[in-house]
């Protein structure tokens, strides 16, 4: 039976699934056969082919029924040449950046943190952004931080779990700090929050290469950075410089992904582009680094964002929400490719 399934690989990691250790459980009654596949997240992009290939496989020997349960177990990147102890209780920890403002890198990261939890992860989000703390407006949460003696509860919604510095302030009160003081804060809400067996911490940076990411590489191990740009060639410029700062860092690049990508009129269906054409995939391409899709620009993403019920809650079949979960699972697939191999995303030399 394990012969059989020795068929069937995974494209990401390149090698059979009884090999890597997936298939859990097997039972064997006369002509009836059950095993779990567990896979490195719950938001694998192959999962259904996975499943359907082993079947396969196993039916082929003449098994009547075949029992196939898919399940998953995600891993943490191994980061022990950067010295930075693990934040307890989070597996992997990665940061949403943008080289500049204005291209929609919150909505980017609170959506593709619902889309992971939606998918069965277990996902927290940690606003980073200190002077522009969003976050709390674009998932529709009004509150203030509790503590249980020890350490600080993160606010829950959508099934993740979230701190920001929008819940210590009053709405309109500046924060007006120097950098030892966002320092220490970013230190204290990853190292003093009772975080939950979380898979995925996705940190809303700030954009452009400020303090608050130097801060982040000091204080923890990164997985890795999913950069936000639009297809104009002034953000891409700005993409760039934010790629190599975030390698500068130890922080490599899990990959672009290019929002506001087109707008497609909702009265003719006409594609328009507005801010150009494939950019994101070209410097992606010059930078070898992943391209993890494009995202449409579309009214219902910025009215979620404005309401706090984020696209993939309100309208997940929609072409942005689509674009969002196929973000998520490139995510996620990055991650489980470096987490299976014990060794940190590639830092990709850049000319």
């Amino acid at each position: 039976m394990l012969d059989a399934l020795r068929a069937v690989k995974d494209p990401d990691l390149h090698k059979d699934i009884v090999t890597l250790g997936f298939v859990k459980d097997l039972r064997i009654d006369g002509d009836r056969v059950g095993f779990t596949i567990e896979l490195t997240t719950p938001a694998c992009p192959v999962k259904d082919l996975l499943r359907d290939q082993a079947r396969a496989a196993v039916s082929a020997l003449g098994v009547r029924d075949v029992n196939v349960q898919m399940t998953a177990s995600v891993r943490a990147v191994s980061r022990p040449e950067l010295g930075r102890a693990p934040v307890e209780g989070v597996k992997n920890v990665i940061a949403v950046g943008a080289g500049k403002g204005g291209v929609g890198k919150t909505t980017v990261a609170v959506n593709l943190a619902v889309a992971l939890a939606l998918r069965g992860s277990r996902v927290a989000l940690l606003d980073g952004d200190m002077y522009g703390p969003n976050v709390p407006i674009m998932v529709g949460l009004k509150t203030q931080l509790e503590t249980d003696g020890k350490k600080i509860i993160p606010a829950e919604r959508y099934g993740l779990q979230i701190i920001s510095m929008g819940f210590l302030t009053e709405d309109d009160t500046p924060v007006i700090w120097r950098g030892p003081m966002l320092h220490g804060a970013i230190q204290q809400f990853f190292r003093d929050a009772r975080w939950d067996d979380i898979d995925y911490l996705i940190v809303d940076m700030p954009p452009g290469t400020g303090d608050v990411a130097l801060s982040l590489s000091q204080t923890v191990p990164v997985a890795g950075a999913v950069l936000v740009t639009t297809p104009q060639v002034v953000a891409l410029a700005d993409t760039r410089r934010a790629v190599l700062m975030y390698r500068k860092l130890n922080i490599p690049a899990i990959g672009v992904v290019e929002n506001m990508s087109y707008f497609v009129c909702p009265e003719c269906g006409t594609e328009s582009d507005l801010f150009g054409k494939g950019g994101a995939a070209r410097l992606a391409d010059e930078m070898k680094i992943p391209f993890l899709g494009s995202i449409p620009l579309d009214e219902p993403v910025r009215r979620g964002g404005d309401t706090g019920v984020p696209i993939v809650v309100s309208a997940p079949d929609a072409p942005p929400s689509r674009a969002l979960f196929a973000l998520a699972e490139r995510v996620a697939q990055q991650v489980s490719i470096a987490s299976y191999s014990r060794r940190a995303i590639p830092l990709t030399p850049v000319s």
